[in-house]
């Protein structure tokens, strides 16, 4: 974590004119001091926060992803064969979870706010890791079917409310770092999963279970441990975050307030906030760039392991295989991360790193080479994963207020997620083993969604601060008081953009 701070995301910045007239910035507690001395207290604050805040809540989502894709090393250890399901019957159990999952996402990080981060994050872990273990103890498809939508309603809240929580914490330009340390734990649990599925596979026939039922019942057991473990490792929001001196909370406002954020405490639930997100075009534009990386991370991350069997391998052999790929992706997710918010640039990254993902594809539609094929689900990785932090982190720079952002946040991440149906259902055991219409759609995902979204967003972006920066939008303001200016969040006519 003190790398983090090697960054010039931590140096102090000063009030602007535009700022101290459009938004109320607290009194500096460290005023008097020289900019060495604040400059110093400043790394040493980030640093603290990243250590209590970041590592914890890494852990958590590896957690969480692991829990969501486990049935995809489960379906390889004979799934389907011992509860005497079809490939049809697979599809809607992997469909199921994100239709629960999707629809409580946008509610869930209203929820976050009104019961506290250090009751609500333990709460729902505590409950996906019960429906973790009992998806372990199903006989049959029903059985399958229940666990998996009620794993889907547990989990609809973590992604989200980390992701809107984690921007309430950090200026602008240093969240895209912490995002991507954070997702990447979605890559390091597919590297973990395929070891500790072909380790745990062994357990085979032990207490009359099969070797599928202990990833399960395994994994489950270690989320419900995990998940009371949070009650003493989540943290509050600052205003109320007990880990902080009162000095260091009124600093962390403030860096917050020097960005053009509102603090946590300055916002009660008003529907108005939700109708300022459903009007506003970035939270549309920002779905179909989300439903473009989601859906093909689903429909990779839910298949690779059958994918790579397919090839010709074993089952322990195609578990062991899937490592690698997951492993380079999370190492250049961290990257992007940083190189992102050094840049102060979201949007090339997007349309840059998404090239990859669609060679990767395009490669999976035509090639009949295994090898050539294992290649290619390492481009598609590269491709995919690292846009996932850097989309959310791009959508939430450029949503101001913290009731706006957190109701854009989860509608972006709902719509997504939602397409994780289609990641379900692709993949048909018909196509095995070249699976040429898995590839074709996903590839049109990334095509259409991920690069064609992120293009467009840049532009119109670009577009809209080259306005403010020329007066255009000045008019917004005019006769309104400096409470009504503050109130209109990204809409503040010096509010800019981040590319």
């Amino acid at each position: 974590m003190a790398a983090l701070n090697a960054s010039p995301a931590t140096t102090v910045e000063k009030p602007t004119a535009e700022m101290k007239e459009h938004f109320d910035v607290p009194e500096d507690p460290d005023a008097g001091l020289s900019d060495e001395e604040r400059e110093a207290i400043d790394r040493a604050l980030v640093r603290k926060l990243d250590w209590k805040l970041i590592p914890w809540l890494c852990l958590l989502y590896l957690v969480s992803f692991l829990d969501r894709t486990n049935i995809g090393n489960a379906k390889i250890e004979g799934l389907i064969e011992d509860l005497g399901m079809t490939n049809t019957q697979y599809n809607a159990c992997l469909t199921i979870f994100f239709v629960s999952y999707s629809v409580f996402e946008p509610l869930s990080n209203i929820l976050l706010k009104w019961m506290k981060p250090r009751i609500y994050i333990p709460v729902i872990m505590l409950a996906w890791g019960l429906c973790m273990t009992f998806m372990g103890l199903c006989h049959n498809y029903n059985g399958l079917m229940a666990a998996r939508w009620f794993l889907g309603l547990t989990e609809a809240g973590l992604f989200p409310g980390v992701n809107y929580y984690l921007s309430c914490w950090f200026k602008r330009r240093e969240f895209g770092i912490r995002a991507a340390i954070f997702f990447s734990a979605a890559a390091v649990s597919g590297s973990f999963g395929g070891l500790l599925a072909a380790a745990i596979s062994r357990m085979d026939g032990i207490s009359g279970l099969h070797g599928w039922q202990w990833i399960f019942i395994l994994e489950g057991i270690a989320t419900f441990v995990i998940g009371i473990a949070s009650f003493w490792m989540v943290h509050d929001f600052p205003d109320d975050a007990k880990f902080l001196t009162p000095l260091e909370r009124a600093r962390v406002l403030r860096r917050l307030a020097e960005d053009g954020q509102a603090s946590s405490s300055h916002e009660d639930i008003k529907s108005v906030y939700v109708w300022q997100s459903l009007k506003d075009w970035k939270t549309w534009v920002g779905a179909l760039i989300y439903m473009g990386v989601a859906g093909s991370l689903y429909a990779f991350s839910l298949f690779l392991p059958t994918i790579i069997k397919e090839l010709g391998y074993s089952s322990t052999t195609a578990q062991l295989l899937s490592v690698p790929p997951y492993a380079l992706a999370c190492v250049l997710t961290i990257l992007v991360g940083w190189f992102a918010d050094r840049a102060g640039q979201r949007g090339l990254f997007n349309i840059f790193i998404s090239l990859l993902g669609v060679l990767g594809f395009a490669i999976l539609l035509g090639s009949n080479s295994p090898t050539l094929s294992y290649i290619a689900t390492f481009l598609a990785a590269l491709g995919i994963y690292p846009c996932i932090s850097n989309t959310i982190t791009w959508v939430s720079n450029n949503v101001e207020g913290v009731y706006k952002r957190g109701t854009t946040i989860g509608i972006v991440i709902g719509w997504g997620n939602l397409n994780g149906i289609m990641g379900s259902n692709v993949y048909r055991a018909k196509d095995a083993p070249h699976y040429r219409l898995g590839h074709a759609v996903v590839l049109g995902y990334l095509t259409i969604g991920l690069f064609g979204g992120s293009v467009l967003n840049y532009f119109l972006l670009r577009r809209e601060n080259e306005k403010r920066r020329t007066g255009e939008r000045d008019v917004w303001i005019e006769g309104l008081s400096r409470k009504e200016i503050e109130g209109l969040g990204d809409k503040r006519p010096d509010f800019l953009y981040t590319l």
